[in-house]
């Protein structure tokens, strides 16, 4: 059986207020070509499927297109949401759609009842566990603990449970939306930390054939049997360096996996340009750039005039100016934006605690308030914007 896997969509979505809509059309054109021409037998879509819980109309009316087109081909798909999506505003009218071949797995209690799909080798039973954020699904499953991973492994309890009741030979798959250890991340991925635990094993999911991830906005193998797609476009800089593709993956009758990337249109490539203004200006090695999105960082020593006009008009897709003048070597001043990159709001409240405390930071008391202050806050964010 050979599968399309693909995820993280994120309709609606803009790249530093550039709209992204034609860019998502030519995506979805792209993988219904890609069904058509590589006798594709079913479509995996690992989640985030909007990139906020009420999506703006012309958003759901390209996921309204892309729906009709792939029940055209018919081809299966099967899609769940992800922790962008409003489960309950995704799933609407999933029993009508399912008659047409697209299986919407929104809800946690299904995570055990299977998409049954069939060819020449036999049934595979394709399970859909959509984004479970703990604190929401913690009764569905009577877990003990509110984290990912224990969510996550009473869900594929379930799965295991249902797949040990079918016919012998039976191949599976499982769709789903987590952060797995190994996984590298990118800086336009919404934060799904609980408790300050932000990943769960590959291993949670043994027992099934292929895993299709969502989530992460890089395409990557966590195991041979373990993949994330990622996103078919780029949302951030710091995806300048990926390849966006989808993952052709094909079962054998005995469940043995193989995978192949294919690539995603790119509506423009993207660049991150770092030096003195005049030097990024004068260059000739950098011509190529010149039709790109571009991320400029400027190391002048004083701030030069007009920097934002002056780089438009050699590279007139620039939409994001950094300053980070060089320094000498004993000058350890850094900008707050620089002191704060890469730490998340946990330390950041730590280090404001030391501060004001001449350098005692918290205890491990102080430290588990905190951790909880905000994961109450996270918590309360996704329920707020999911009943919106």
């Amino acid at each position: 059986m050979r599968l399309l896997h693909t995820s993280d969509w994120h309709l609606g979505r803009s790249f530093h207020r550039v709209s992204m809509l034609d860019a998502q059309a030519a995506f979805l054109d792209h993988l219904v070509a890609t069904v058509r021409e590589r006798d594709v037998d079913a479509v995996l879509v690992a989640g985030d499927v909007y990139d906020r819980a009420v999506p703006p109309l012309a958003a759901v009316a390209l996921f309204d297109e892309a729906l009709h087109r792939l029940a055209d081909a018919g081809v299966p798909t099967v899609m769940i949401s992800g922790n962008h999506d409003s489960a309950r505003r995704l799933g609407v009218g999933a029993g009508l759609l399912g008659r047409a071949g697209i299986h919407l797995r929104t809800d946690p209690a299904g995570c055990g009842t299977p998409v049954l799909l069939a060819d020449d080798s036999g049934p595979v039973a394709c399970y859909g566990l959509p984004y479970l954020e703990p604190a929401l699904v913690r009764n569905e499953f009577q877990a003990e603990r509110t984290a990912h991973e224990t969510v996550l492994a009473a869900a594929m309890e379930r799965v295991r449970a249902d797949l040990a009741g079918r016919e012998a030979g039976t191949r599976s798959v499982v769709l789903a939306h987590a952060f797995v250890v190994g996984g590298e991340e990118s800086d336009s991925e919404r934060d799904i930390t609980v408790g300050g635990v932000a990943a769960v094993p590959s291993g949670v999911f043994h027992g099934v054939d292929y895993v299709a991830l969502g989530h992460l906005h890089g395409c990557q193998t966590i195991t041979e049997r373990v993949r994330y797609s990622g996103s078919p476009l780029a949302y951030s800089f710091s995806e300048t360096d990926h390849r966006k593709t989808m993952w052709i993956v094909d079962l054998d009758a005995a469940g043995a996996v193989t995978a192949e990337r294919v690539a995603c249109p790119v509506p423009r490539p993207l660049a991150r340009l770092r030096g003195r203004l005049e030097e990024l200006l004068e260059d000739p090695a950098l011509d190529h750039h010149e039709e790109s999105f571009v991320e400029a960082t400027l190391t002048d020593a004083v701030r030069p005039a007009d920097p934002m006009a002056r780089l438009t008009a050699r590279f007139p897709h620039t939409l994001h100016l950094v300053f980070e003048p060089e320094r000498a070597a004993q000058d350890t001043t850094a900008s707050y934006a620089q002191r704060l990159r890469g730490r998340s709001d946990q330390q950041v409240a730590e280090d404001f605690v030391a501060h004001v405390r001449g350098g005692n930071g918290p205890d491990d008391g102080e430290r588990a308030v905190l951790r909880a202050a905000f994961e109450d806050v996270r918590v309360d964010a996704g329920v707020r914007e999911v009943a919106r």
